[in-house]
């Protein structure tokens, strides 16, 4: 499975949103429900998923999802 598509259903489960497709030029305030809880929800899920580690507010900083898909696959994910 991609990258894209093992993200893609980390946030589908966070979210609780089967229909629910991700783009690069995503951002929180895109997805319905992103609030502080499913942050740190979806921090841990990918962290499972991926095999990697968020330091401090990694993700919250990260400006979209192609931003996050290139962290992991700078951490070796992809």
């Amino acid at each position: 499975m991609e990258l894209h598509d093992r993200l893609e259903e980390v946030f589908r489960q966070v979210f609780d949103n089967e229909a629910l497709t991700l783009t690069n030029e995503m951002t929180a305030p895109d997805i319905e429900g992103w609030d502080s809880v499913a942050h740190i929800n979806l921090m841990f899920g990918i962290e499972q998923a991926f095999g990697v580690r968020f330091k401090g507010n990694e993700l919250a900083e990260m400006k979209n999802i192609g931003e996050l898909k290139q962290f992991l696959i700078g951490k070796g994910a992809g």
